[in-house]
Formats: C-alpha cells, sequence, structure tokens
C-alpha cells in the first residue's frame, strides 16, 4: 500500500496541477466554464498553500505522520466546500463545462482525503516505504 511519503507527494503534485489548470489554462477559458477569473485565482492560491504543505510534508515530517496526514485530509475537504461555496454563488454562470470540471475536482478530492484518512488511522495493509 501507499507510505505516508508517498500521499503527500501525490497530493502535492495533484495540488500542483489543480493551481496549474486553475491559475494558468482554465481562467482564460473563463468564458467556457463561466466561473469568473477572481473565482479562479482564488481556487489557485489555495491549490499551491495545499500543495506546499504537501511537499513540505513529504520532504520533512518523519514523526506524528498520522497528525499531518489528518490535516491535510480535513484542509482537502475544506478546498471542496470552498469549491462548492464558489459554485453557489456563482451558480447562474457557471456552465455544463464548468459544473463537469469542479465536480471531478471534488471527485478526486474527496477520493484522496478518504484514503490519507484511512492512512492515518492505519486502516491499510502497509504503511511502510
Amino acid at each position: 500500500m501507499l507510505s505516508y511519503k508517498k500521499v503527500f507527494l501525490i497530493d502535492s503534485l495533484g495540488a500542483l496541477l489543480s493551481a496549474f489548470l486553475l491559475g494558468i489554462v482554465l481562467v482564460e477559458f473563463e468564458i467556457i466554464f463561466g466561473m469568473p477569473r477572481n473565482a479562479f485565482y482564488i481556487l489557485s492560491i489555495a491549490a499551491c498553500l495545499l500543495m506546499a504543505y504537501s511537499f513540505l510534508g513529504y520532504l520533512f515530517v518523519v514523526k506524528n505522520e498520522s497528525f499531518y496526514l489528518k490535516i491535510i485530509a480535513r484542509v482537502n475537504l475544506l478546498y471542496c466546500c470552498l469549491i462548492l461555496a464558489l459554485m453557489a454563488y456563482y451558480y447562474k454562470k457557471i456552465t455544463f463545462f464548468g459544473l463537469i470540471y469542479f465536480l471531478a475536482e471534488i471527485t478526486i478530492i474527496i477520493i484522496l482525503a478518504n484514503l490519507e484518512f484511512k492512512i492515518a488511522n492505519g486502516q491499510t495493509e502497509n504503511r511502510s516505504e
């Protein structure tokens, strides 16, 4: 199974991808997704912060891994709430493509957070590197 380090790395790479897509790619196609530019930037900045935390966890966490993994899992879920809040706020503007993109991102993040909680709680077969 996955180790703490690998999960932190996966989380950081996923957040980096989200930050790149939201802050550089999708923002240029605002009309296709329906989310205003400032909302894309807010989500991108949040993804950058998540990426930094997870990457620092990958590099430096050697004790209390469970504690730090639970933090990122919870913050990932809060990030999903932020996406949902922005979708609700801009619900009249969001297009079908925006809806699909954001629901897909939320789904992936929830799956990852669930995995993080399982590993943090020792519910996997093997946590070693």
